[in-house]
Order: C-alpha cells, then sequence, then structure tokens
C-alpha cells in the first residue's frame, strides 16, 4: 500500500514539475529558437539588421492582434504569436529606437475604432459578427503612417520582409524617381478595361513613379529611366535617351522580339501580314555593344514549362519550350540583381549578344542552359501547337544570354547632334552634345517577365482577392531598381523565401520520359489517324452506293472494317499505355517517398522494439 501512495504521488508531483516547466519556458523563453530552414527564414538577416541599427529617428509600431478573439482558430493564433515574437527581436536589436504596442482590439472599443481609422483589416470569424484584427501600423517622427492591414499567414516566408520595409519607408520617406516609358498597358486601360499589372503597384512601394508616355523629350529630374517595349521611337527621345545614358543616367530596358503583352493588330487583318509585337532600339543597343536579335526566341528543354493540351486520348500536360521557368542555375551569383533570386518565369524571351569590336563590360544576369536553341519567331507566330514546337528542338549545347549589365566607355549614337528636319542644322538641344560616356544599362530580352500572366496568381483571402506572386519576377525587377540608384539594404532579404520548392528529381523523370516516349506516340497516332481514315473512306464508300445489292456489306468488306476497328482499339490501348509509362516513374517515386515518410520510421522503432524484447528475455533466461 506504503509503495503504490508513493508512486502515485511521485506520478502526480513529476506531472505539475512538467507542466511547471511548461509555463515557465512559454513565458521566459519565448526568444530562444533554433532556426532549421534552409533560407533562415526566422532568423533576422544582415539587411535588417543594418536598416535597425541605422534608425536615427524613433519609429512607433502599433501590432493589432486579437488574440483573445482568436482562442478558436489554432492557426491564426499560432501565426500571430509567431508575427509577434518577430516583432519582439525587431525592438530587442533596435537600441531603442522602436517602440512596441500590442493591442488588442475589442469590438465597439476605442481600441477597434483606433485600429480601422489606421486601416487595419478585419476577418470575420462567425456569423454572431466577432472580427478579428491582425495587422501593423508604423509612425516615423514626422507623424508619415505606414500599414500591413492585414499579415498573411500564406505569405509568411515573407513576414520579415514585409515589416523590414515597412521600417525602410518609414525611416527613408523620400523616395527615388524612377521614370518609366511603356508602350504596353503596364499602367492599365480604361476603354479597354484593362487592369492595371502588378508590377507598378510594387514599384510604387519603393520609388516615385513618373509615367512618362511613349515618346518623352525631357528626362530631368530622374534616378532610373525604365524603358518598356520601345516602339516607333522618334528621333528627340532617341537623343534625349541617348545623352541621359552619356550624362551617367541608369537605364533599365526591356526589349522582346515577340512581347505577348502588345495587343498591337495588323494594319489590314486580311492581308496575312503577322502583326509588329517586336521592340525597336537598334540604333542605341548597337551603339552600346549589343545586338539583340529581333528574329529569334529561346527555347530551352530544360527549363520549359508545362501546359495543358489535347490529344486524341483527352487532355494532357505537354512541354511548352517558349515558355521558360528558370531557376538558380540560370542567374549570376556573382551580380546584386539576381544574386538572391530563386525562380524567374519569362515567355518568348529574346537573345542578347555582344558585338565583336565592343569594348563594353558585358556581364550576362540571366541565362538559359545549355540544352537550348535559338527558334524562328515567325514559327512560333504560324505554330502554336506544343508538340510540333517539341518535335524541332535540336539543342546547340550553348547557353543564350537573355538578360545583361553594360558598364564602360561608349561613344552618341547622334556625332552630330539632333539635327532638325526642315532645315538639317542642329537643334538648340543638341549646343551642350555629349559625345562620350560611361553608361550602366541593365538590358532584358523579354517583356512578359512583367505581365501578371506569368508570374501573379489572384487568391481568396477571408473574402479578399489578393495578388500572390509564384516567382521572383518582380524581386528582380525590384532589386534592379535599387541597384542601379545605389540602394541595396532590401534585397538580401526580399527572396528569402522561395516561392515554389519543386520537385527537381520529378522533373528530370518527366523530362527523361518524354524525350524517350514521344517518338512512340507519335508513330500509334499516325496509325490511329491513318485506321480511322480507312474506316471512314469504306463506310463513305458503302453510303455512296445506294443500290440495293450495295447496302448489304461483304464479306470481305466487313471482315476489312472490323480489322480496322480492332486495330483502332488496340492503338488506343498502347496510346494509353504509353500516357502511363509517362506517369510510372513518377508515380514509383512517390511510393518510396510515402513509405520513407510514414512507414520506415515506425518499423524501425517497432523492429528494435522487437530487438530490445528479444534481447531482454534471452539475458534474463
Amino acid at each position: 500500500m506504503n509503495k503504490n501512495i508513493t508512486s502515485t504521488t511521485g506520478l502526480a508531483l513529476a506531472a505539475a514539475l512538467f507542466i511547471a516547466i511548461i509555463i515557465l519556458a512559454n513565458a521566459t523563453l519565448t526568444s530562444w529558437r533554433v532556426d532549421l530552414t534552409e533560407n533562415k527564414l526566422f532568423t533576422l538577416s544582415e539587411g535588417t539588421l543594418n536598416i535597425l541599427h541605422n534608425l536615427e529617428e524613433p519609429v512607433r509600431l502599433d501590432f493589432y492582434f486579437s488574440q483573445k478573439a482568436m482562442i478558436g482558430y489554432p492557426a491564426l493564433m499560432n501565426y500571430g504569436v509567431r508575427v509577434r515574437d518577430m516583432l519582439l527581436e525587431y525592438e530587442a536589436h533596435s537600441n531603442g529606437m522602436l517602440d512596441l504596442n500590442i493591442i488588442d482590439p475589442e469590438v465597439f472599443s476605442e481600441e477597434e475604432d483606433q485600429a480601422v481609422a489606421s486601416g487595419m483589416q478585419s476577418a470575420p470569424l462567425n456569423n454572431v459578427g466577432d472580427r478579428a484584427y491582425f495587422g501593423l501600423v508604423g509612425t516615423n517622427s514626422t507623424d508619415e503612417e505606414k500599414n500591413i492591414p492585414f499579415f498573411q499567414s500564406s505569405k509568411e516566408s515573407a513576414l520579415e520582409y514585409d515589416i523590414t520595409k515597412l521600417l525602410y519607408n518609414l525611416a527613408y520617406p523620400e523616395k527615388r524617381v524612377v521614370g518609366i516609358m511603356s508602350s504596353l498597358p503596364i499602367f492599365g486601360d480604361e476603354q479597354e478595361k484593362l487592369p492595371k499589372w502588378t508590377i507598378t503597384d510594387m514599384i510604387d512601394e519603393f520609388f516615385e513613379i513618373r509615367v512618362l508616355g511613349t515618346n518623352p523629350k525631357n528626362l530631368d529630374g530622374i534616378d532610373v529611366l525604365m524603358i518598356v517595349h520601345p516602339k516607333d521611337i522618334k528621333d528627340e527621345t532617341l537623343f534625349a535617351i541617348d545623352q541621359y545614358a552619356l550624362k551617367g543616367g541608369k537605364v533599365m530596358l526591356f526589349v522582346d522580339p515577340l512581347a505577348e503583352g502588345d495587343r498591337s493588330k495588323p494594319a489590314d487583318p486580311d492581308s496575312g501580314v503577322l502583326p509588329d509585337l517586336d521592340s525597336e532600339l537598334n540604333k542605341l543597343t548597337e551603339q552600346w555593344g549589343i545586338t539583340v536579335l529581333d528574329q529569334k526566341i529561346v527555347g530551352d528543354i530544360n527549363a520549359a514549362m508545362h501546359v495543358q493540351t489535347r490529344s486524341a486520348t483527352g487532355p494532357q500536360e505537354v512541354t511548352y519550350l517558349p515558355w521558360l521557368r528558370l531557376a538558380k542555375e540560370s542567374f549570376n551569383q556573382d551580380d546584386f540583381a539576381t544574386s538572391q533570386i530563386n525562380v524567374i518565369h519569362m515567355g518568348t524571351t529574346g537573345i542578347i549578344e555582344k558585338n565583336a569590336d565592343s569594348e563594353i563590360s558585358f556581364t550576362p544576369l540571366i541565362e538559359s542552359t545549355k540544352q537550348s536553341m535559338q527558334m524562328d519567331r515567325d514559327f512560333l507566330f504560324i505554330q502554336r501547337d506544343p508538340k510540333i514546337i517539341l518535335d524541332n528542338f535540336k539543342s546547340e549545347e550553348k547557353k543564350q544570354v537573355i538578360a545583361a549589365r553594360l558598364q564602360g566607355r561608349a561613344t552618341t549614337a547622334f556625332p552630330e547632334g539632333l539635327l532638325d528636319d526642315e532645315d538639317n542644322k542642329k537643334n538648340s538641344k543638341s549646343d551642350a552634345l555629349i559625345s562620350e560616356g560611361d553608361i550602366n544599362v541593365i538590358v532584358i530580352a523579354d517583356t512578359d517577365i512583367l505581365n501578371d500572366t506569368f508570374w501573379i496568381r489572384n487568391k481568396p483571402y477571408f473574402g479578399m482577392s489578393l495578388p500572390q506572386p509564384i516567382a521572383n519576377n518582380g524581386d528582380f525587377v525590384i532589386n534592379a531598381l535599387e541597384n542601379l540608384s545605389g540602394s541595396s539594404d532590401l534585397a538580401s532579404l526580399r527572396t528569402r523565401g522561395e516561392y515554389t520548392r519543386p520537385f527537381e528529381r520529378v522533373e528530370v523523370i518527366r523530362r527523361q520520359a518524354e524525350l524517350e516516349y514521344r517518338d512512340r506516340e507519335q508513330k500509334l497516332v499516325a496509325t490511329l489517324q491513318e485506321t480511322e481514315q480507312k474506316i471512314r473512306t469504306l463506310q463513305q464508300t458503302q453510303g455512296e452506293d445506294t443500290t440495293e445489292s450495295a447496302l448489304l456489306l461483304t464479306p470481305e468488306q466487313s471482315a476489312e472494317i472490323e480489322k480496322f476497328q480492332t486495330l483502332r482499339i488496340d492503338t488506343r490501348k498502347q496510346l494509353r499505355a504509353v500516357q502511363h509509362d509517362l506517369k510510372k516513374n513518377i508515380e514509383s517515386l512517390g511510393a518510396k517517398l510515402r513509405f520513407f515518410n510514414i512507414a520506415f520510421l515506425p518499423l524501425i522503432i517497432i523492429l528494435i522494439s522487437i530487438g530490445t524484447g528479444v534481447y531482454r528475455v534471452t539475458r534474463r533466461n
């Protein structure tokens, strides 16, 4: 009896001690953590620490967190605690320059009114009317406010970036000016009801945007000139760009041999003339020592995206060579603009080549893999079948340059200045002509990198439709603009969280399977088409003959049709088998992964337990 009481008391004391330790640890050790993620997503980056250490004026942070209302929603509650802990870590590293206030606004309270006035968004929790607030408001010494209306759990990997961006904009309220000259509807079009592209909102968060139209003449006061898909450029504009670059102005140029966002149509739709969808700035790019091939497009078997298409057996996923999903191996790891980029989506990209006689420093930023080729642009205009495009692929075993940085001494493309069309005399603007100078230009042979279609997906979130990036397209643009304008604090953390974690082994298996079975599938499809054509021919011949004797099939004709129908059934079976073979290796790999993730560890534990038990019994005997 005494032993039982002692055992029960000991267990109760052990349980009480265990609970006390948990409560104590939860109260005192919340800032202790071990970050085991690949990209150290839960550790403050060097860029964040630099911004915190360089704060010259105090910043107040009001964190609205409806902790009581979220008790019944563990996922939201846990993320709220994660955000709170992150903000406390910011405060700890700010040398006293951050004042963090954690506010739990109750319904119909003054705190709720304050949250609404500060631009916070509420999320409905139930039908009773309970609402939760989960956002952040920052205020600097001049009472300028920046906010995050609602923290989205789907963007947890970008949490540090969002908070640091808010602090950066409060610490450095004066934005640098980016002049955007574009012939694409990146700012939307009210007449055609086209929405504004997400990239413009992203740029607007960090810079002051100055819309320049398609043919600006004055580029004064611009820190970075961003040119998107130049077309029909007048000499006055070319001269202004030329002089701006030679004076030391920074240029980011997007050109494209086939801009899928260009809505231009041929002057005469019935003429058979292809629409003009290519960019035109050759007079300056050639002067800068490069050539952007206007008739060629990159096809890359390793980076090609997969699209849905219809086949004889139904919908099917096919590799589409002109659309690229470029990974880390395609980016220059030594250049600020691309060193932190994980993945970029591009469409029908052009090719940049350095001229043989050029002395300009030419640094590739984005390249294709070696398993690529130069495809004819007009062929892609005419042929839209991904399978036929894939059949024409032949690797050139050479990387194609898609984006590059140009630096060094260049000469003007207007050695005589800007001439007046009427009397062929120098215009007054060219009196102070700059004949040569050092340029700093980033050229990207693609405009679709900016198009929402390639890198944005709109997802519903608590009744709202929010743009969700699926690639680092926007990060690359902002990195490049910040680099050209002289700032680099945010880039070290902007792309820390990967948007996608692809199954690289699965992609390799998929490509190998497609190459192995494509020829076999083509032969089977050809056999199927030929068989169906023969059946139709026999049936049509029978239908055209209306005589009474012809209405009955001869034994030979019946046997022939039956033979072709049997062949058609067999061919369809073989086609299904080919498609099954395409997935077989992937499914096999998935089964192995499921086994190791679900069954392997429990099996090892069971075997160890059995072995231990057998050992103890043997030892006891």
